[in-house]
């Protein structure tokens, strides 16, 4: 009797083992596939790329964004960009495409918005290798050429 109710407290130790490196592989699993989910960006379109390090930040941000037609950026849950930053408004800047050029505009923050240092008054036309200054955060803007338009 002692022999077989320890062959199945062996084979339960065993299908438990087999059950916890299963919820390991499948953790370590999903967390690579959202890693990638977040870092997919479409090609042939200007996008946003962090130049900051991202564990220098006390909140957590993607490398890369995709511009739209209009892409806002700021605290708020309504943006496009979310960033918790303390230092960026709830509606902060915004990035508004017009006939194929991007421009960037502040929409009234407290601590501005700044392009290559300089802090931005007005509507400026954005060009390929930008730096965008926003709070703690500093993006490049990407604009890269088609091959028919070089």
């Amino acid at each position: 009797m002692f022999e077989i109710l320890s062959w199945i407290i062996r084979y339960i130790f065993i299908i438990l083992i087999y059950y916890f490196l299963f919820g390991i592989i499948r953790l370590i699993y999903l967390d690579i596939k959202s890693i990638n989910r977040m870092n997919r960006r479409q090609y042939n379109r200007p996008y946003l790329k962090l130049i900051n390090r991202k564990e220098m930040l006390d909140f957590d941000i993607q490398e890369f964004y995709d511009l739209g037609q209009i892409t806002t950026i700021g605290r708020g849950k309504q943006n496009s960009i979310k960033l918790l930053d303390r230092y960026i408004s709830s509606n902060h800047a915004k990035i508004v495409q017009d006939e194929g050029e991007y421009f960037l505009e502040d929409v009234g923050s407290i601590n501005g918005t700044y392009l290559n240092n300089e802090k931005i008054a007005d509507v400026v036309k954005l060009k390929n290798g930008d730096r965008i200054g926003i709070g703690q955060v500093e993006f490049l803007f990407v604009k890269e050429v088609a091959d028919d338009e070089a």
